[in-house]
């Protein structure tokens, strides 16, 4: 489905312990273009409540799909950043066909070994202890940005902190083990033909290289783009970069459908 102006909507999933406006520099440049921009916090941030199921990102997903609905909007471009990519990998699952393009930033399509399902076991104990969790948050915040952002960017990392800092350890602990939850993504990948981009922040210390290329091998048209100077966070770390990707992504879609119209 596109806009009456013909541009497609397009769908800015946020990550873990972040909310919607780390999305928006590209939101304000995608709606400049004359895009239908939909960035929601998901369940538990921002202005969002966590509610009381369990944690499953199959409920993300699903949140996703009523908002579509409310919307109006059938189909759309799929951008999501780590834990938005684990989102985005599970609505595909669940509502095949309604991605009209893919962009995964920062995010891995296998599921959780049982070493990380530990790790995040524990960070959601650690999370919850008034004492040890501010001190997890003033540590762990800055892993989530690259060197370089760290030694030239004081001001993303403030806000990275900040946003930690402000969400909710239930919130926290609710996405930490829907994560873990996860189910490998790689078959729903192999059957999503569509444009597809896969992207990497050259400092991320959380997702490898071999992870992000075994992503881009699974996605019939998925390309690979490695973004210089940035860690986990690319639309903060390197805002014109992602925007770039996006713009390329969507010219990609347009082209596809306009082959398509003519034959």
């Amino acid at each position: 489905m596109t806009a009456a102006n013909g541009k497609a909507p397009v769908v800015l999933l946020h990550a873990l312990a972040l909310d919607s406006s780390m999305w928006d520099a590209q939101r304000q440049a995608l709606e400049r273009r004359g895009h239908l921009v939909i960035a929601p916090d998901q369940r538990g941030f921002g202005a969002v409540p966590l509610g009381d199921g369990p944690p499953s990102l199959d409920t993300v997903a699903d949140d996703l799909a009523r908002e579509l609905d409310r919307r109006g909007v059938e189909r759309a471009v799929l951008a999501g950043v780590s834990m938005g990519g684990y989102v985005a990998m599970a609505f595909l699952r669940r509502h095949p066909g309604r991605a009209l393009a893919l962009a995964l930033v920062s995010t891995r399509a296998e599921a959780d070994d049982e070493a990380a399902r530990t790790a995040r076991e524990g960070f959601v104990a650690l999370m919850a202890d008034p004492v040890k969790g501010p001190a997890v948050i003033e540590a762990t915040a800055p892993q989530l940005v690259g060197v370089t952002t760290r030694a030239e960017h004081p001001e993303v990392v403030d806000r990275v902190r900040g946003a930690v800092a402000r969400a909710a350890p239930a919130s926290l602990a609710w996405a930490q083990r829907a994560i873990s939850g996860r189910p490998d993504a790689m078959d729903v990948l192999r059957g999503t033909d569509i444009p597809a981009v896969v992207i990497l922040g050259e400092e991320d210390g959380l997702v490898t290289e071999a992870d992000t290329r075994a992503t881009v091998e699974a996605l019939p048209q998925g390309r690979l783009v490695v973004v210089p100077r940035s860690g986990h966070l690319p639309p903060l770390e390197a805002p014109d970069a992602v925007q770039a990707e996006l713009e390329a992504l969507i010219e990609e879609l347009e082209a596809s459908t306009a082959e398509t119209e003519v034959r």
